[in-house]
């Protein structure tokens, strides 16, 4: 069984007190490394530590600001390949543009390929996120992708929440599989959807409730809250549907535009979310932040010694 003493893990800038309680997980310290900026606003990095034959692993969701981390992330990985690195994985609990994974109209990008393409041709081996907005994103890599599940933690959290007669209902179609499986884990709850019409990237009108809600306490499952329209139109149709207590589960907080005013003004009692993505300088009132630091910890610990990731979901 390979030493942890063999691992390295270097953090940019994107969240360093998550990178910092996945390092305390370890009982390791993070590397020596500078990742600054020369007067022009360029990235300047440097690690302080020899890396040859090291395994290693590279802390940086490419959440906002996105092409800032992103870019970050890729210098680091080049700096690792040129420094022997023995293997390099790219950790990035929050997978920046993957909303784009298709060409859904003329004229577009596929975005989530190219950050594959650049993930890879920077020097990655390996890729470890959490809770990709589209699974099929995997299939863009000729590398190991492990995709972590946020699920485990907030179901902890939505357990201790004293729900009665629970649905959990997700706020898309697209979200089904996610919201079953969560349901199962909740004493086989009830299922319920929200039907949705989306009118622009920002903006969707709430058609009606597919399931039954009223007298009963709702969990709203998703994988991101961006602008928080949707899920909040979600919870205000489930209130007159009759549902009492209402709880939104969600992997990665994005809280941008006027997200934080939305959840507000919704009918929540509480909003769980992990840490992929730092707290802005706002919050909703209901927030509940739940770490995944430890699931993450324990994921580097089994690649490193080439152990399932799948059992810790099981």
């Amino acid at each position: 069984m390979s030493s942890l003493e063999e691992i390295t893990l270097i953090a940019g800038n994107a969240h360093p007190e998550l990178a910092q309680a996945i390092a305390r997980g370890l009982d390791m310290e993070l590397a020596d490394a500078h990742v600054g900026r020369f007067p022009d606003g360029e990235i300047d990095i440097k690690v302080g530590e020899d890396l040859r034959g090291r395994d290693v692993f590279v802390l940086q969701p490419t959440c906002p600001p996105v092409n800032e981390n992103w870019t970050e992330l890729l210098l680091l990985l080049d700096t690792l390949r040129r420094s022997s690195a023995g293997r390099i994985t790219a950790v990035m609990p929050y997978y920046g543009y993957a909303r784009k994974d298709r060409k859904d109209e003329g004229r577009v990008p596929i975005s989530a390929k190219v950050v594959a393409n650049t993930l890879i041709a920077s020097g990655a081996e390996r890729v470890m996120t959490v809770d990709m907005h589209a699974a099929q994103i995997q299939g863009f890599f000729d590398i190991p992708v492990d995709h972590l599940y946020a699920r485990p933690v907030l179901l902890g959290a939505i357990q201790s929440s004293g729900l009665k007669d629970p649905v959990v209902v997700t706020p898309d179609v697209g979200g089904t599989k996610m919201a079953r499986a969560y349901a199962k884990r909740l004493d086989g709850a009830d299922l319920a959807i929200v039907d949705k019409r989306r009118i622009s990237g920002s903006e969707t009108v709430i058609e009606h409730v597919i399931g039954d809600v009223e007298g009963r306490d709702c969990v709203i499952v998703d994988d991101l809250i961006s602008t928080g329209g949707s899920i909040s139109q979600a919870a205000s149709i489930l209130k007159k549907s009759g549902a009492q207590k209402i709880i939104i589960a969600v992997s990665h907080a994005v809280f941008c535009g006027p997200a934080v005013e939305r959840l507000d003004a919704a009918p929540v009692d509480k909003i769980l979310v992990t840490d992929t993505i730092p707290p802005g300088d706002r919050s909703p009132k209901q927030l509940q932040i739940c770490s995944l630091a430890p699931l993450i910890a324990h994921a580097i610990k089994n690649i490193h010694r080439s152990e399932s990731i799948s059992s810790l979901f099981e």
